[in-house]
């Protein structure tokens, strides 16, 4: 995958380098681990989160330490994690620059790794569920919900910018299209990569959405679980959920400059933020919180709140 390719269709375990994506500063890495499997890595160059996506996990970050050389300090933090990404605002961990990471989990689970290049390094840190700014954004149905919980002001890091946006089915959001590729007083230059999760049928057939990218691209593409696109500059919204199909994304965001997210609306389509008091909250909204189930409290799937049985 490359910058001039936006969508990457989903694989067991996805992965975005500044390398593959052509551009310098933001990655992921999507890790599935079976049970009582484990994975280690090195966090390089680049800060680097531990997000559950589904089940529990212990994250082990070793750091150079005083002493002789080699000497390495680790700390272990156990995550609660969430059944799915439907399902709870998550808890997460951050490793620094330069250390060495590892994730295990005795139930196994599927966790994201959202991570950009840095040049502080910032000690090992846990993030705590209850602690995540939950922001109900637009009205109507460009209603979405943000978990803000590695953006400026919420959480610190050096150049990494992560939140996740819940969308109920039939809404849209990153709506009105934006950008973020100039330095300006008003706008930040981002390389922003979007992971998405779709929200299963009632039968348990695969659910899907939309996302449009335009300007030096044009791209309308279905995307699905495990699914990414890639916005190294342009235009990009909405991100259409389509009805009876909530869906789910994973914004990581880095760049050269300050570690803010100023952005710049597409005048053409500017005007809908105005329309926004005006319109009904949407009841669906906020879809999850700290509160919502943990891994092991249930197997029944996410079932999208406007497909529950009676309904239509």
């Amino acid at each position: 995958m490359h910058a001039g390719t936006p969508r990457d269709t989903g694989t067991p375990e996805s992965t975005v380098t500044p390398e593959s994506a052509g551009w310098t500063y933001s990655g992921l890495r999507v890790l599935t681990l079976g049970p009582g499997e484990e994975a280690a890595l090195d966090t390089g160059d680049a800060e680097t989160l531990v997000l559950p996506l589904a089940g529990s996990c212990s994250v082990t970050v070793g750091v150079p330490a005083d002493g002789p050389a080699g000497t390495v300090a680790t700390v272990t933090f156990e995550l609660t994690g969430r059944r799915d990404v439907f399902s709870r605002v998550t808890d997460f961990a951050y490793a620094p620059r330069d250390a060495r990471l590892r994730v295990s989990s005795r139930a196994g689970g599927r966790f994201a790794l959202p991570s950009a290049r840095c040049e502080r390094r910032l000690p090992p840190r846990y993030g705590p569920a209850e602690r995540v700014p939950v922001e109900l954004r637009g009205a109507g149905r460009m209603a979405r919900q943000v978990n803000n919980f590695c953006t400026p002001g919420a959480f610190e890091a050096d150049r990494l910018i992560a939140c996740e946006v819940l969308t109920p089915g039939g809404n849209w959001s990153s709506y009105p299209p934006h950008k973020h590729d100039e330095q300006t007083p008003d706008e930040s230059v981002l390389e922003e990569i979007y992971y998405f999760e779709v929200a299963d049928a009632p039968d348990g057939g695969p659910g899907m959405g939309y996302q449009r990218v335009y300007g030096s691209t044009d791209v309308l593409e279905e995307v699905r679980t495990g699914d990414t696109v890639l916005i190294p500059h342009g235009w990009h919204g909405p991100s259409m959920a389509v009805p009876g199909y909530d869906l789910y994304y994973l914004n990581v965001m880095a760049g050269p400059g300050e570690r803010a997210w100023r952005i710049c609306d597409d005048p053409a389509h500017a005007w809908v933020r105005d329309t926004w008091p005006g319109l009904p909250a949407d009841p669906r909204l906020p879809m999850s919180s700290a509160a919502g189930p943990v891994p092991g409290e249930g197997t029944t799937p996410h079932t999208p709140r406007n497909a529950q049985k009676g309904q239509r």
